[in-house]
């Protein structure tokens, strides 16, 4: 399948099967391995192994590259699936598909997609550099640099990046800089870079210890005079840096809230279960109308980001600019996974703040969805500020 193609997606039948074989894979091996992964804040190694022989790292780069060649719909789809397990599972492959690999599609030269997509397919865990200790949606306080090298057609990095999630593990980091001192109109002063991790200069931080998602690991990056040839240049130009995380930011935030989306059907069919087994007043709990209330509204709540998932990953397919929409579903499907685990701890009730049950957890693990790959403030701002433009220009 050529990459021109690759909105087609993988045979629908054949689509189909993988999604039921992903399905055992997480109900019989993913979700029994939690406790160890909550345990020892660390997914197994035989079972990144097995997600890397799945091609769960490659799923949407083109089949030529070695990937599965996924659309954006049945890329959801698979994250939708993965994400019914513990958020770990699909942290650990987000990166590589929703922000690497779609910035290199987007901007990267033919060169650098025959050098770095065969490697990320393969399994080798990316990360993805823009926010800083100072700066995230800001980028116009963006300190990290990148100078041109004086011994040769490189760049020299400098700076430090913060929160950001696979750092540990990874191989690889796109990495934003800043090539211009001032700030221009478009953060046209912005500019990403294809660094490997075990360049001279690049050290990695200890993992933050963080209120949930155990086995999901972030961490910050320094670079000090880290020296990048001039072909990791992503595009092979300055300026683009920003334009192109934008736009991967676009699948990033719909992996987001495909992720939202399942982790609220995991809670949900926990809560259902709980109910039906939970007693009081010799019945049970699952009888009471207001148990009934919670149950009903979430699974309402649930069908529509599931609705909004088809719907805006369709339009990418069809080549539609979905950046007001894939921050509309985000939105939707975080805040949405927020009160959904919040009336799933009350239908548990006393239990549900004890760790000893799952209802605690998923409190903690879906919080941070309404956080990263832009806050929900953040997103209703832009989504308000195209909206606005979108009106001047009919009128």
């Amino acid at each position: 399948m050529s990459e021109a193609a690759t909105a087609q997606g993988m045979d629908p039948e054949i689509f189909d099967q993988f999604i039921e074989q992903l399905e055992r894979y997480v109900r019989e091996r993913l979700i029994p391995a939690e406790k160890d992964v909550i345990a020892n804040d660390k997914i197994p190694d035989e079972i990144v192994d097995e997600m890397r022989e799945m091609g769960l790292f490659g799923l949407s780069i083109p089949e030529e590259y070695g990937g599965a060649g996924l659309n954006l719909s049945q890329y959801a789809r698979v994250v939708y699936t993965l994400a019914y397990a513990a958020p770990a599972f699909r942290s650990i492959i987000s990166i590589n598909i929703g922000m690497f690999n779609s910035a290199i599609k987007n901007g990267g030269t033919d060169e650098q997609k025959a050098e770095w997509w065969p490697r990320i397919a393969a399994g080798e865990i990316a990360c993805f550099g823009l926010t800083e200790p100072g700066s995230g949606s800001d980028s116009a306080a963006m300190a990290t640099t990148a100078t041109p090298d004086p011994d040769g057609n490189g760049w020299i990095l400098n700076g430090t990046k913060r929160y950001i999630t696979n750092a540990p593990h990874a191989k690889v980091g796109l990495i934003m800089a800043r090539t211009e001192k001032e700030a221009l109109p478009k953060n046209a002063h912005v500019s990403a870079f294809i660094v490997p991790m075990d360049a001279p200069g690049v050290s990695v931080g200890s993992p933050d210890e963080k209120m949930g998602q155990a086995g999901s690991h972030i961490s910050d990056i320094m670079l000090d005079d880290v020296k990048v040839p001039g072909e990791n240049l992503l595009g092979g130009e300055t300026g683009q840096g920003f334009r192109f995380a934008m736009m991967s930011l676009d699948n990033g935030r719909i992996s987001v809230g495909a992720a939202s989306t399942g982790y609220a059907r995991r809670a949900l069919d926990s809560a259902l279960r709980y109910a039906n087994e939970r007693k009081a007043f010799g019945e049970p709990i699952a009888n009471f109308q207001l148990i009934q209330q919670m149950l009903a509204e979430s699974e309402t709540e649930i069908y529509a980001a599931e609705a909004m998932m088809a719907d805006v990953t369709a339009r990418a397919d069809r080549g539609e600019n979905v950046i007001t929409k894939a921050a509309a579903f985000k939105v939707f499907a975080s805040e949405m996974c927020g009160r959904v685990v919040d009336r799933v701890v009350q239908i548990y009730g006393g239990a549900g703040y004890l760790a000893e049950y799952d209802a605690e957890r998923f409190f903690r693990d879906a919080r941070i969805y309404r956080i990263y790959e832009g806050t929900t403030q953040i997103l209703q701002l832009q989504i308000a500020k195209h909206m606005l433009r979108e009106w001047g220009e009919r009128s």
